[in-house]
């Protein structure tokens, strides 16, 4: 486990620095880092890391989106107002659409096949974004209007409705009965996600200030409180629950919020655990990628299919910010930011196959291709245009 580890930690910097040097986002180096090292090519991935591989990635996504909530502001947040919650599932929705029609035609599936599809790639992906959002808002970018804000907003809810759409849809095609209770648990988890966290959050900034703690402490306690929350979320047999990522933003903005000077002492600290957590992130994702699916019979139409898609999601995002004050460029801004792909679909894109469904290695072909075609160009493509298309506002 130990070389393996070193494989990745090294060779993910290797090729995340070559890819920065020739100007392309590094976690496309990441990626192909865990490509090469996994276990449809090389094989120098232990398996243990492999058998363990969802939990590590769950752990970074944990680490950035405490970052993200710590570096929020509520008040910017509340100015993003409608279009933060249009961004939560309208772009997901017109994805989902143009999956269902487009992908029985292109590869020859059911509708409802296709609507499986398009609800493993309608999730946007938080681990690209949040970090991005988190620079732009650093550097005062978009920030007067609100545009990294309503875009880490949108990301993060965005998730949680497009997996619940598809463990409804997989249940629906496996012959089980889909509640109504599971739609109605959309918002509810959303906003029981909020409310949790912002009673921890508080409780954490009153805590802290009553009984010193270092700040590695803090880091500790919030990374075992979100372990904890995310467990119980897990766990639930319930037909009611909560969104524990939701949870752990919430977490962080309300703690923000009643203490915004330890805020940005932690945030620091986060931003340097995730310089580790993102190359085991992405070099994770690199290595469910088997490249033998991506280069078969389908591929090419599946890299067609999600480009297609890609445009039904950017009228949904278009839709979303109708009758907002942002111009033309940052309109376009919003609607690149909702491109990248890659941790949803890592994690439920073999979920079909492994349920046994005669369309489960399409709709595997299809995350993967969604992962290599959406994460690298979204990325590149918000790298390139945000100090172009966005105003830069005082710090």
């Amino acid at each position: 486990m130990l070389i393996s580890l070193a494989y990745m930690l090294l060779c993910g910097l290797i090729l995340g620095w070559v890819c920065e040097k020739i100007k392309l986002p590094r976690l496309l180096g990441l990626i192909l880092t865990g490509i090469i090292l996994g276990p449809h090519l090389l094989n120098l991935i232990d398996k243990s890391i492999l058998d363990i591989s969802a939990p590590l990635r769950q752990i970074a996504l944990i680490i950035i989106l405490i970052r993200a909530g710590l570096t929020l502001d509520l008040d910017d947040l509340k100015r993003a107002g409608r279009p933060a919650v249009l961004l939560c599932f309208v772009p997901a929705i017109f994805e989902m659409v143009g999956m269902t029609i487009l992908a029985p035609i292109l590869l020859g599936v059911k509708p409802i096949e296709g609507l499986l599809m398009g609800c493993v790639v309608a999730a946007v992906s938080p681990a690209v974004i949040v970090p991005k959002c988190i620079q732009m808002l650093e550097e005062g970018y978009g920030k007067k209007k609100s545009i990294p804000q309503m875009i880490l907003a949108g990301a993060s809810v965005d998730d949680v409705f497009v997996i619940v759409m598809f463990t409804s849809v997989l249940s629906l095609m496996n012959g089980k009965n889909v509640s109504v209770m599971s739609f109605v648990n959309i918002p509810v988890s959303i906003i029981l996600g909020i409310i949790i966290g912002l009673v921890i959050g508080v409780a954490l900034a009153y805590f802290f200030r009553k009984v010193h703690i270092r700040d590695t402490i803090k880091v500790l306690i919030f990374l075992s409180v979100s372990f904890i929350l995310v467990t119980i979320e897990d766990e639930m047999t319930t037909v009611i629950t909560f969104a524990a990522l939701i949870s752990v933003m919430a977490m962080g903005i309300f703690y923000q919020r009643k203490n915004p000077e330890s805020a940005n002492r932690l945030a620091s600290k986060f931003n340097k655990l995730w310089i580790v957590a993102e190359i085991i992130l992405f070099v994770l994702v690199g290595a469910t990628v088997d490249l033998k699916v991506l280069f078969g019979k389908t591929g090419l139409a599946a890299v067609i299919l999600v480009l297609l898609v890609t445009l039904f999601r950017s009228i949904g995002v278009f839709v979303s910010l109708l009758g907002t004050n942002l111009n033309k460029k940052e309109r376009l801004f919003v609607i690149l930011g909702y491109i990248p792909k890659a941790t949803v679909q890592a994690a439920i894109g073999g979920l079909a196959l492994q349920a046994g469904l005669p369309c489960g290695e399409l709709v595997l072909t299809v995350a993967i291709v969604s992962i290599l075609v959406s994460a690298p160009l979204g990325s590149i493509l918000m790298d390139k245009t945000y100090k172009h298309l966005l105003t830069k506002d005082p710090i």
